[in-house]
């Protein structure tokens, strides 16, 4: 996500009432998952949802009247497989796919002989680099390199020109140590304005919570409509405000919670 690049750095990082605050009846909560609501794991099917989590989101969902949604590169089975037994209203892949308060899912329309492209050249690169870990998400793929920084470079050249083959039909999506083709088109702040245009989210003042490159698109839909945007740990972002990590996120929700009368 280039356009990105050269932002300012959010504001100092901060915590409780510095970092703002939102009254759940007032408000609509957008919240990534991976390293935002847990931490960032080695391989993404390591990451569990704990019953702390699953209780505070819960209780989150109830004060705020169900609006709440997770907004998440992850599909939205894996959302679900996560939090089960809860099911929220969620956008997935980036907003390629969403399911609104509703229930009912809906997804972007896709090239699918390109992603069939895509599959063959994360195959052939696995086999070039051994530990990198893809993530076939449906709509979308992703290359981990956590486990062998070094072959970045590399791989970003290799999928750039994979996605340009394809024309305009996909996107090379950057985060923390994964680079994504996605379908051309979406982004979580579109998939924010589509949540933002229905119930009970419609009216609201939207906040979003995010950690990576990937959450931009979204700080800055919620700052244009006078929101609230949190980026989580380091970097340049346009968010308005930070918080140090993910203890931080949930210290902060429990904290706006309690405030708000709702312990």
């Amino acid at each position: 996500m280039r356009e990105f690049d050269r932002l300012e750095p959010a504001s100092g990082i901060a915590t409780g009432p510095a970092a703002g605050s939102c009254a759940p009846h007032h408000c609509a909560y957008f919240l990534d998952f991976d390293g935002t609501l847990v931490e960032i794991a080695e391989h993404p099917a390591w990451v569990d949802v704990d019953p702390d989590l699953r209780s505070l989101v819960a209780a989150l969902r109830r004060v705020a009247a169900g609006a709440v949604a997770i907004v998440s590169g992850r599909p939205i089975a894996d959302i679900d497989r996560l939090f089960e037994p809860i099911r929220l209203p969620a956008a997935g892949q980036h907003g390629a796919e969403w399911r609104d308060a509703s229930g009912s899912v809906h997804r972007q329309a896709f090239d699918e002989r390109g992603l069939a492209m895509l599959r063959a050249a994360a195959r052939e690169w696995r086999r070039r680099f051994p530990e990198l870990v893809v993530e076939d998400k449906g709509l979308s793929v992703a290359f981990h390199f956590r486990r062998q920084p070094e072959m970045a470079g590399e791989l970003e050249a290799l999928l750039s020109e994979r996605i340009q083959q394809l024309g305009r039909s996909f996107q090379l999506q950057h985060g923390k140590m994964v680079l994504e083709a996605k379908p051309a088109g979406i982004d979580k702040g579109r998939a924010i304005r589509r949540f933002l245009d229905d119930p009970p989210f419609r009216g609201r003042q939207p906040v979003f919570i995010g950690d990576d490159a990937t959450d931009e698109h979204g700080f800055a839909l919620v700052n244009s409509l006078g929101g609230l945007s949190i980026k989580v740990g380091h970097g340049a972002s346009v968010a308005r405000v930070r918080l140090k990590d993910v203890d931080a996120v949930r210290g902060w929700l429990r904290r706006m919670l309690m405030e708000h009368g709702h312990d």
